[in-house]
């Protein structure tokens, strides 16, 4: 399935049925009166998180959402029948934003959850409610009130416990394939991975979701290479595992490209929790995994962990280390959400 993560959309609400103008013909009653009934209101257009998705390719092919006016109203009283609302069926992690591509209106992070985009028009009254005492025979009703058109952007970043970044071919892929079942593009070149994966991951009887973003180059941010695009992605991760190619010639210039590429994309990323790993340690002998794992604890001006994606060496102690960063944000999350819980007693 192709990947997209950012989509246009048309939808217009359905307007409201008219009112309708009618009187009562029934034998010998001599002054029936008006029963005109009232117009059905139009549908309503919403947007629902599902689960089973994880692009917007739907949305290239068709843009425009139009909910089903309201019928109009009818004699003896009879209201018209409400239009059919549209649903537009979204993955978790979907952004609703304005026209202007800036302003978010809604936020889609749980599988059901619904926002309104657009209200369907009421619809008119009928001829019945504007009899008076001094009009007893109303020829007048109200047309229905029109739907609401608008134009939307939809954004998805998707929703991961851990982003993996590093710089193109620096093994993010082979991670991903060797600790869970997801089957990425592997090979031995540059932007073998052209847009992000997903896959589960599990240590200790607990599971986790990892992204697999296509790797930065230097001046990313400016547009250079592709993965800057796809950097939005990680931002909604609890932590990032930075993985650093050991058979590179210069470890600690590969490792400061990609924070300068956070610090110029923003967004907090920078300040995210970060794991940094020597990965490809399978193909260093003893002597060259130390001086390389050195340099990069100078770089990063942390602890290092060694690991192979072919081999599988001190991947579980990767995985560990992540889990505990993830246990802790939840903990951090949790703790905040009783913060913000009003008091009562």
């Amino acid at each position: 399935m192709k990947f997209l993560d950012l989509a246009k959309v048309h939808i217009r609400s359905g307007a409201g049925g008219n009112g309708c103008i009618s009187f009562r013909r029934e034998k010998y009653i001599e002054y029936g009166g008006p029963d005109g009934g009232d117009g059905g209101r139009g549908g309503d257009v919403w947007a629902e998180a599902v689960d089973g998705l994880n692009t917007l390719i739907d949305f290239r092919y068709q843009q425009h959402f139009f909910a089903k006016n309201g019928q109009g109203g009818m004699g003896q009283q009879r209201t018209g029948r409400d239009g059919d609302d549209i649903v537009l069926r979204v993955p978790v992690g979907t952004e609703i934003l304005d026209e202007d591509e800036e302003t978010v209106l809604a936020d889609l992070t749980e599988v059901g959850q619904r926002v309104l985009l657009a209200k369907g028009g009421n619809g008119g009254f009928g001829n019945l409610h504007f009899k008076t005492s001094t009009n007893q025979a109303p020829r007048h009703a109200n047309p229905g009130q029109p739907g609401v058109e608008r134009t939307l952007w939809l954004r998805l970043k998707l929703i991961a416990d851990v982003g993996l970044l590093g710089l193109p071919n620096a093994g993010k892929s082979t991670f991903l394939a060797a600790t869970s079942n997801a089957r990425p593009k592997i090979a031995d070149y540059p932007f073998t991975t052209l847009h992000p994966n997903l896959g589960v991951v599990g240590v200790d009887n607990a599971e986790f979701v990892v992204a697999d973003i296509p790797g930065l180059i230097e001046g990313a941010h400016e547009g250079r290479g592709i993965g800057d695009l796809f950097l939005g992605h990680v931002e909604r991760c609890a932590v990032l595992l930075h993985l650093v190619d050991g058979t590179a010639n210069d470890v600690a210039e590969d490792y400061r490209t990609i924070i300068q590429e956070l610090d110029a994309y923003g967004e907090g990323l920078a300040e995210k929790p970060r794991i940094t790993a020597l990965n490809k340690i399978d193909a260093l002998d003893d002597e060259l995994r130390e001086m390389q794992r050195a340099e990069l604890e100078a770089a990063c001006g942390g602890p290092v962990f060694l690991m192979s994606g072919v081999s599988g060496e001190g991947l579980t102690e990767v995985l560990r280390a992540l889990k505990a960063q993830i246990d802790a944000d939840r903990l951090r999350m949790r703790a905040a959400g009783q913060e913000d819980a009003p008091w009562s007693p």
